[in-house]
């Protein structure tokens, strides 16, 4: 076990829709920071490990409802990285809904950035976030996207994920993610620069770190 270490840790969350370009903007800010200064949590490691089930029981689950998600580790490890531990993240299969042996450490950091789709659904994480960002893009972007990725990354057929989209992506997104833009620090709307906007994330986390050490 890695040994506890001081931390210092601030937590900012940064939540969008699926395709909203969440992973793109984070890998944009963290190649702006010293290597050391960031590490990143992302939500979807976390996904309720479903291997007691039936593989057609498995393919039925509403993977886009917060319930399909241990939050409860996953704010469990936040704590841990708030104290200064380092995170024994889970490791997911999306092809059989179930984790495997292997986990991810995830070493406590001066700015730990926690990425997910249903981020801001749970209290318990929003209350934790220093700052946090909402990426605001059209549906239909989404879409295009989600179809883009999961057909070369995931193998699956362009009819499968549209017909996932249509039955619970979309409405879980309406019901659990959009409404809560509006609790952001700061909401990115569609079309925005994201180059830029990691650049003025990147000044934030300094001048904040800047402010903490001014006695």
């Amino acid at each position: 076990m890695l040994p506890l270490v001081p931390a210092n840790t601030t937590i900012w969350g940064i939540c969008g829709g699926s395709g909203s370009g969440k992973s793109t903007l984070v890998g944009m800010l963290r190649a702006l920071l010293p290597p050391d200064t960031v590490s990143v949590l992302h939500l979807d490691a976390y996904y309720r490990d479903l291997s007691h089930l039936q593989p057609s029981a498995r393919e039925q689950a509403n993977f886009d409802h917060p319930d399909s998600l241990e939050h409860e580790l996953f704010v469990e490890h936040i704590d841990g990285l708030l104290a200064g531990r380092p995170a024994y993240v889970p490791t997911y299969d999306f092809a059989t809904h179930s984790r495997l042996p292997e986990v991810d450490v995830v070493p406590p950091a001066p700015l730990v950035i926690v990425e997910g789709i249903l981020i801001f659904a749970f209290a318990a994480l929003r209350e934790r976030f220093a700052y946090s960002v909402f990426l605001d893009v059209p549906e239909s972007v989404r879409l295009e996207r989600r179809v883009a990725r999961d057909v070369v990354a995931r193998g699956r057929t362009e009819a499968s994920v549209r017909a996932q989209f249509a039955a619970t992506v979309a409405p879980m997104h309406d019901a659990f993610v959009q409404p809560w833009a509006s609790s952001a620090s700061r909401i990115v709307r569609y079309g925005a620069d994201y180059e830029q906007v990691a650049r003025q994330l990147a000044d934030r986390f300094r001048s904040d770190k800047r402010e903490l050490r001014t006695p």
